[in-house]
This record gives C-alpha cells, structure tokens and sequence, in this order.
C-alpha cells in the first residue's frame, strides 16, 4: 500500500527514526528524514512528499507549529501526528493546526500503516482533472485548489474532502456518515471527529463572506447553499 510513496518522517528520537526507516521500507516507501522542526518544515515546503508523519515534541519547533507553518505557507500534503497526547482539546488543537490524522503512542505498526495508507489514498487518489463547481465555490481537483468568489481557500486535506463531496452531491444533503465513511471509512479516530472538522471549515468556507454556504441539517448532515 505504500510502494513507491515518498514519506517525509519528521522524528528526532533517533531509536524511533531507524525503526519507522525498516518498516517503511520495507513497505517499500521512499523515505526521508528530520531530526527538528526547523528542518522538517524546510523539507516539507521544497519538496513533493506523499505523507509527512510528524511528532509533536521536538527541538527547534514543536510538531504543532510545523504543522500550522506548512498550511500557512500553502502546502497541502497530508500530515499523520505522532503524539503521546490524546484528549479532545489536543486533537482538536492539531485539527486547528492542519493536521489530518492522529496516531497515539506507543502505536501499533498494522495501524500506523493503515492510517498513512489512507491519508495516501484519499488525498493522491485518482481524480479527473477537470473543475468542479456550485455557485461561486470553483474546486481545482488537479491542483487541489478551492475558491470562493475568486478568492482561494487555504483548505486543510480533510476539509478539502468534504468540500469534494458536498459539492458533488449540491444542493442536495449528504449525511454525517456518509461523510465518515466516504473520508475515513472504517478508521474514524474519533466519532466526533467530523464535528470538528466541520468547525474548521465553517472558519474558512463562510466566516470571510455575507453569506453562508456550509448548512447544517439538524440530526442529520450537511448540504451547501448558494
């Protein structure tokens, strides 16, 4: 599942480095490697990775702040979390930073796989590169690119997904877990996991213009309106 995948490993305990290094390789993804935040996001923001699995504690800059940095500054490439923290005001602290999917420490190996193959898949998968749009939302499904009203914008991976989706399906309503499975499919983190990201993408979709787009359809799920 992760043949020929260029995997960004953002790391600085070393014993963990070379041991991510044996089972990605073995995997048979392409690995590279970062040792502090600093570096890993000069790394990020000049070449084309697949993945960046990111740890939060580290020296230099924290995996929180690399995580922000990479979306202020345009990069779209999936991000897996490492981290030893897991209540629901940490997960959403990194959803707010732009990180796409958690794994807790210690992890797992099968799950470590199954969850960066996913973010892969989802983000990289096969898509016609033709627009798509409802309204004034013009989504680029080549370039990953959203706009509103001309103005672009800056969308998380996740969110980017749900945008698809809505927009596909507009403006008719698409239900909550149809949007769970479509994005995360058997591998929800979190059932409230949609929750928040529909939060976040209020902030970006909505919050700059008079109008909202983004409808919520009490207990049942969302459509877009125009």
């Amino acid at each position: 599942m992760l043949k020929d995948k260029q995997v960004l490993v953002v790391e600085d305990n070393e014993e963990l480095q070379g041991i991510l290094a044996d089972f990605l390789e073995v995997k048979g993804a392409e690995v590279d490697f970062a040792d502090n935040g600093e570096l890993g996001l000069k790394l990020a923001l000049e070449n084309d990775f697949d993945a960046i699995i990111l740890d939060v504690m580290m020296p230099k800059k924290d995996g929180m702040q690399v995580a922000k940095e990479l979306r202020e500054n345009g990069c779209t490439t999936p991000i897996l979390m490492l981290t030893a923290l897991n209540g629901r005001e940490d997960l959403l602290k990194g959803f707010e930073r732009g990180v796409d999917d958690f794994v807790t420490k210690p992890f797992n190996f099968p799950e470590l796989e199954v969850r960066l193959s996913a973010l892969i898949k989802r983000y990289r998968g096969d898509v016609a590169s033709t627009l798509i749009q409802f309204g004034s939302l013009i989504i680029d499904q080549r370039s990953h690119k959203v706009t509103r009203e001309g103005q672009q914008l800056l969308v998380t991976p996740v969110m980017y997904q749900i945008l698809v989706k809505l927009t596909k399906t507009a403006p008719e309503m698409v239900s909550r877990d149809v949007l769970i499975h479509e994005i995360w499919g058997e591998d929800a983190p979190d059932k409230d996991i949609l929750r928040s990201h529909i939060y976040l993408l209020r902030n970006v979709l909505d919050k700059p213009f008079k109008k909202p787009m983004l409808i919520t359809v009490p207990k049942f799920g969302f459509r877009l309106e125009e």
